[in-house]
């Protein structure tokens, strides 16, 4: 085996045997919350959405890594992991044979680890396609085994569980000194030539009683269908923003910017419109964020599409001004770029960092005065033919432990900011993790 040895921490050594097999609606339970609630436990893996994705159970091989190279290096590992894999796979669509979920560290100073855990069992829905999947660094994968732990799977599932009440208090800084962080960063942004900040804070939710993990996954996939709900190790939410997703080649993103409270707003349907495209600042603040993605997926693409003019994507909690890009890639040698290649091209995006990058990193390690950990960093999947869906990790928290989780929202900044106003955005996107908590209705 072309073994990498792993610069920080993982399991290498033995080989990875994994075996995808069909399922049929026979061997799906059915749900009213669709067929992948089923599978949310607490120790459940997740990318879903609108019922489709993938969800994973159990942990035969980690890699953890913090760092500058976090990317590369879990890059390397992956190969390493996938090179001589013995691997059955009797499906063949995108997200079949081995897949590692991941969560990546914002910031390449966090001291927060970016992992990648390639699961025991995971279970995948797919555009009409369902299978099954095992994973073993041992001589015990067969799809009778298989099928044996997938009901043991289905049996372990015991349903939501009853939600605490909760206390929440400010996180690093407090309101009023998370507003004069605003305003310096406005003034950032007249004296140091930036177009753009995005500044985030951080709440704390304590619960009476303990915080399950699966109920929680649950309501979030339950409320937020149009979203990416994830779960990876101790970090969960939401996210409405594709970072990068790529298949048979193609590579796609979703770029949000600009916000609208929907709490509050008039039954007026030309309200969202009138509030977003009708926005200087609003409009501004997405140019941005589009014009940073389109620069930095250019070099990977043949071909590259976007919109001319955005769309409005209405969520639960908010309104987002939203771009669709869309690129053919190009390869390099004689292989395409695979999804982390790209993640980390694209990482940070201007959506949670600003512009110029470099500059907005330093004047957001400068004023935030804490770690943002995975918050805004890039979480999903990749399988071993470079396919791979990698959301931005937004809508987020940290299950800190069992009675408490650490929340994040941020805003973009611009020249025309209003700190109060940036303060009400953040309570809206703090919502729907404070609602999968109980914390809010």
């Amino acid at each position: 085996m072309n073994t990498v040895i792993a610069r920080r921490a993982g399991t290498l050594g033995s080989v990875l045997r994994s075996l995808t097999v069909p399922l049929t609606d026979a061997d799906l339970p059915k749900s009213a919350d669709g067929t992948l609630s089923s599978f949310l436990v607490p120790e459940s893996l997740c990318w879903v959405r609108r019922d489709e994705g993938l969800v994973g159970l159990g942990n035969v091989s980690e890699f953890t890594v913090r760092g500058p190279e976090r990317f590369a290096e879990a890059q390397d590992w992956w190969a390493a992991r996938t090179a001589e894999a013995q691997v059955q796979d009797r499906v063949g669509v995108a997200g079949t044979g081995p897949v590692a979920f991941g969560s990546f560290a914002f910031s390449k100073l966090s001291g927060k680890d970016s992992r990648l855990i390639v699961p025991r069992l995971l279970v995948g829905l797919r555009e009409g396609n369902a299978w099954l999947t095992m994973n073993s660094l041992h001589d015990d994968v067969s799809e009778e085994q298989a099928r044996a732990e997938f009901a043991a799977w289905l049996a372990s599932n015991q349903g939501c569980k009853p939600k605490g009440s909760f206390e929440l208090s400010t996180g690093a800084l407090s309101e009023a000194e998370w507003m004069a962080v605003v305003a310096e960063g406005i003034k950032a942004i007249d004296e140091r030539s930036l177009e753009k900040v995005v500044l985030a804070r951080d709440i704390v939710a304590r619960s009476s009683a303990p915080i399950d993990r699966g109920t929680v996954l649950h309501a979030l996939l339950r409320r937020y269908r149009e979203c990416w709900t994830y779960g990876v190790g101790d970090f969960v939410g939401a996210t409405p923003e594709m970072l990068i997703k790529v298949e048979a080649g193609v590579a796609r993103a979703r770029v949000l910017a600009g916000t609208v409270d929907r709490a509050g707003a008039p039954d007026d349907p030309g309200y969202a419109a009138q509030m977003l495209l009708d926005s200087e600042k609003q409009r501004q603040e997405h140019e941005f964020a589009v014009r940073s993605l389109i620069r930095q997926l250019a070099p990977f693409a043949a071909d590259l599409h976007f919109p001319t003019e955005p769309f409005i994507l209405e969520l639960p909690n908010v309104w987002h001004l939203a771009s669709d890009v869309s690129a053919e890639l190009a390869a390099v040698g004689n292989h395409l770029p695979n999804s982390l290649a790209l993640v980390e091209a694209l990482h940070p995006t201007a959506a949670v960092c600003g512009t110029p990058r470099t500059e907005a990193g330093a004047l957001i390690r400068e004023l935030e005065n804490f770690d943002r950990g995975p918050y805004a960093g890039p979480v999903g999947w990749l399988d071993s033919a470079g396919n791979g869906e990698w959301g931005i990790g937004l809508r987020g928290a940290v299950l800190e432990n069992e009675f408490q989780a650490r929340l994040y929202a941020g805003c973009g900044i611009v020249g025309a900011s209003d700190p109060a106003a940036e303060l009400a955005e953040t309570w809206a996107k703090f919502r729907p993790m404070l609602q999968a908590l109980g914390a809010q209705e």
